[in-house]
């Protein structure tokens, strides 16, 4: 899979979120930024350090006028018990069939401990107010996710 083209629209889509609700991204053209970042599983150690930086800026990428979204396979009730665990301050999706993952090429082979499977591949995409893609993290550094995303957006959104 490839990712979307930098500058066209961003793939559209409707989830539902930890509570059942549909967000559609289309929803926050002309009023927000978006940040989707895609994660592998919730309540993971990985995933749980990159929503808890997320969580603790979330005031900062309000000042940006950005809405952020995390987005993984797992059920909207396993996403409910992260948020709940973790006091966490954001929608998080539910995408079980991957076929958001799929738009947005971030769903392919994965190696772990000598095993290949296919799985969600940890990539972070910014979307401006004007529904268009505009940068692509693929390298993702958990710990410090929320600060480079941040940098890049007051580097070049703002």
């Amino acid at each position: 899979m490839a990712f979307p083209k930098i500058g066209n629209l961003a793939p559209a889509f409707t989830l539902k979120n930890q509570s059942g609700e549909n967000v559609a991204l289309k929803d926050f053209r002309d009023h927000k930024n978006v940040v989707l970042y895609f994660y592998p599983k919730a309540l993971t150690p990985g995933c749980t350090t990159q929503a808890c930086g997320i969580r603790d800026s979330v005031d900062e990428f309000s000042k940006r006028d950005t809405v952020v979204f995390g987005i993984s396979p797992d059920p909207e009730s396993k996403l409910q018990k992260f948020i709940e665990k973790h006091e966490l301050n954001f929608d998080l999706l539910a995408d079980e069939d991957h076929k958001v993952a799929d738009k947005y090429g971030c769903w392919g082979l994965k190696k772990f401990m000598g095993r290949e499977y296919m799985g969600l591949l940890r990539t972070t995409f910014i979307v401006d107010k004007s529904g268009r893609l505009q940068h692509i993290i693929d390298k993702v550094k958990t710990k410090t996710h929320h600060e480079d995303v941040l940098r890049w957006i007051d580097e070049n959104l703002t």
